[in-house]
């Protein structure tokens, strides 16, 4: 079994980037411009290594490979942009993995790309890309090709070194283990073997709602592979399991006028194999929150009327700032509830929340997680 870890180590150490091998300091999917270039990446990388996995690395800095991390990155969907966009498109995979120099809330992001024997391109424009479009890696670089010759396998005994390099030992495994139990005693950490294999461990804030258990600040970690899952204080999760499978069902607080209700947003499942493999499902479970249309115009006009005045540097009210602490989730309810132009105001008003609150800007996050979890399903 690979340690994830180690095999970020592997590629940072010996080789430059190439032609199975890509590191971003950072990736922007929300964006026309870094959602294309995202694209080609994989695009490049995966006609380039038919035969073998191919990687990208994000949250190191380009000059000196210095490991500087990046947010957590939850988006399951992931894969489905790469259909909706790539003719032949490779299995792709996003994990996140934790280093222990880094802070809490921040991690490597590996994107493991699998062979497929078969050239990809463009399915269809998108930003300065048009669709057609073929990549291949030159190097470092990933470049538009005219080809009429069979893809080469150059690379699949090198690949495969530097995964063998990176498997896994016992030495590992009760390191990691103990590292969770020791940072994360604060929140009653546990630990389950599946499969006499696969080490489990999760931790969270207990909450019981209506004799329902829910947990916030979750961390879930399969000590293994060195793969983290995270929900942060502003998720309710709630965790189940057999001899089997691990079960995570997220929710969402969303309400108007101080009535609030969970609903459930996501389903996570990690299956766990007899032949000691694993895979993890998710499945959308969201249903939009339907409410009155008068009283969503008369909240959607006072949001207008507070991005206004943080557009023009004016002092908020006491009333107003308490407003804008739920002015992402209320555009967000706006544009599920079919106020399209809402979508737009969220977007403008991502700098000045940042520059605003940190608290509202990290509910603007969490709510533009949501809808991106919902859009590309």
């Amino acid at each position: 079994m690979i340690n994830k870890r180690l095999l970020i180590k592997n590629l940072l150490a010996h080789n430059d980037e190439n032609s199975f091998y890509d590191k971003k300091r950072k990736i922007d999917i929300s964006e026309k411009e870094g959602k294309a270039k995202f694209l080609k990446h994989i695009c490049a990388l995966s006609n380039s290594n038919p035969k073998n996995n191919s990687f990208i690395v994000i949250g190191v800095d380009d000059e000196d490979n210095n490991i500087v991390g990046v947010d957590f990155f939850d988006d399951s969907k992931i894969q489905n942009l790469i259909n909706a966009y790539l003719t032949n498109p490779p299995i792709v995979q996003y994990e996140n993995i934790p280093f222990p120099h880094l802070p809490d809330d921040k991690v490597v992001g590996l994107v493991t790309i699998r062979p497929i024997g078969k050239i990809t391109s463009l399915r269809k424009n998108i930003w300065k890309y048009y669709g057609g479009s073929v990549f291949f890696r030159d190097g470092s670089m990933s470049m538009p090709k005219v080809f009429d010759i069979e893809i080469k396998d150059v690379n699949s005994k090198i690949v495969e070194a530097i995964e063998a390099h990176a498997q896994n030992n016992i030495e590992y495994t009760l390191d990691g283990v103990f590292d969770f139990m020791n940072k994360r005693k604060d929140y009653q950490p546990q630990y389950k073997v599946f499969k006499e294999y696969f080490v489990l461990c999760w931790a969270g804030q207990k909450k019981v709602v209506k004799n329902e258990t829910f947990y916030s600040r979750v961390d879930i970690e399969l000590i293994n592979e060195q793969v983290r899952l995270f929900f942060s204080t502003l998720d309710e999760v709630s965790i189940t399991y057999d001899d089997d499978s691990f079960k995570i069902v997220e929710y969402v607080s969303l309400g108007l006028q101080n009535s609030y209700k969970y609903y459930p947003l996501e389903e996570t499942i990690i299956h766990f194999g007899n032949n000691a493999n694993y895979h993890i499902d998710t499945k959308l479970l969201f249903q939009p929150p339907q409410f009155d249309k008068k009283v969503l115009h008369h909240i959607y006009n006072a949001n207008n009327a507070i991005l206004d005045k943080l557009k023009k540097g004016l002092s908020l009210t006491k009333h107003e700032e308490q407003d804008l602490k739920n002015l992402p989730a209320t555009y967000l309810i706006c544009y599920l509830n079919l106020f399209h132009e809402a979508i737009d105001k969220l977007n403008e008003a991502k700098l000045y929340l940042r520059d605003h609150d940190k608290e509202v800007y990290e509910n603007y996050k969490e709510s533009i997680r949501i809808l991106r979890k919902v859009k590309y399903s």
